[in-house]
């Protein structure tokens, strides 16, 4: 994203990040905006760059071109106090206790050991968790385990938490957990950056976000701004003959059971209802649908950029 501002809005600003491996362009000139206090989300198929792009960001790896900032650092670690962390390879000590643990990440943080473990009891609280406290990490489930991890990437009370694909490997249950972590984060006054290729996840919880495919920025805004690439659908029943309703509608109308699918033409839809009423049909019943986030990605990325990934 050409042009980005290094401003002190932000929490994290780059442009033109490059990152080669060989031959081969893993970060091909991205750029990115996180604005203070949101969650923003980089999503991409498996192989787009979002950890590449993500460690760059943080310090733990060098771009070979470009500019990134940190809270208000050039240097990012610099910042690395401010920072919560929650990186793709999950990790901990399998015979500490849980509460412990927690309070041991705080501690490489600059938090003081008693300072963590009481935060540690209190997050494991607030997360369902208190029972296991006092359990070692290696009798926990692997999805209260990364969640134990990520209670120790918040502990210090970071100004900004990094998750690099945080709901990998979790059940529904935790994976509800998580979130509602995240957004407490932010309610709390963090800025929250991570990256998934889960749709849904993106969908419920981003105020912003970009989308990566190819090493390349290709979209950059908000969920409504994605879904609204792709045009309204309309589930249409008539009151009347059904099966011959479709030679008034658009050419893309698809039949389901009594009642007929198809893209809501630019122009609106309310000219093609006056024509079906006139026509006799009528209408039993109207529903307009926007394009979920997933196939705004579909679009955005391209089949084939998919297909390579997977």
């Amino acid at each position: 994203m050409e042009g980005t501002n290094l401003s002190s809005n932000l929490a994290v600003s780059a442009k033109g990040l490059v990152k080669r491996f060989g031959d081969r362009r893993a970060v091909d000139g991205v750029g990115i905006a996180v604005p203070k206090g949101l969650i923003y989300g980089v999503l991409g198929p498996n192989g787009a760059g979002k950890t590449t792009t993500l460690r760059m960001l943080l310090g733990i790896i060098e771009p070979d071109e470009g500019e990134r900032m940190l809270l208000g650092h050039d240097a990012p670690r610099d910042a690395s106090d401010q920072v919560g962390y929650l990186p793709e390879e999950r990790g901990l000590y399998p015979n500490m206790k849980c509460r412990e643990a927690i309070a041991f990440m705080g501690a490489l943080r600059g938090l003081p050991w008693s300072t963590g473990r009481k935060r540690a009891g209190e997050l494991l609280e607030a997360a369902g968790l208190g029972h296991a406290a006092d359990d070692k990490i290696r009798k926990l489930s692997k999805g209260m385990a990364q969640l134990v991890q990520l209670l120790g990437s918040v502990v210090h009370e970071p100004e900004l938490l990094v998750l690099d694909e945080p709901f990998s490997g979790l059940d529904p249950v935790n994976q509800e957990r998580l979130e509602k972590l995240i957004r407490a984060e932010r309610d709390r006054g963090a800025t929250i950056l991570f990256s998934t290729h889960v749709m849904a996840h993106a969908e419920r919880l981003c105020d912003r976000l970009s989308i990566i495919a190819g090493g390349v920025v290709k979209f950059e805004g908000t969920v409504n701004e994605a879904r609204s690439l792709l045009p309204l659908k309309a589930h249409y029943t008539p009151h009347h003959h059904a099966d011959t309703a479709g030679a008034l509608l658009p050419a893309d109308a698809e039949r389901e059971n009594g009642s007929w699918r198809f893209t809501v033409p630019p122009e609106g839809i309310e000219s093609l209802l006056v024509r079906l009423i006139d026509a006799g049909y009528g209408i039993s019943g109207l529903s307009i649908e926007r394009p979920g986030l997933h196939d705004a990605f579909v679009k955005i990325v391209g089949a084939e950029a998919l297909e390579q990934a997977a």
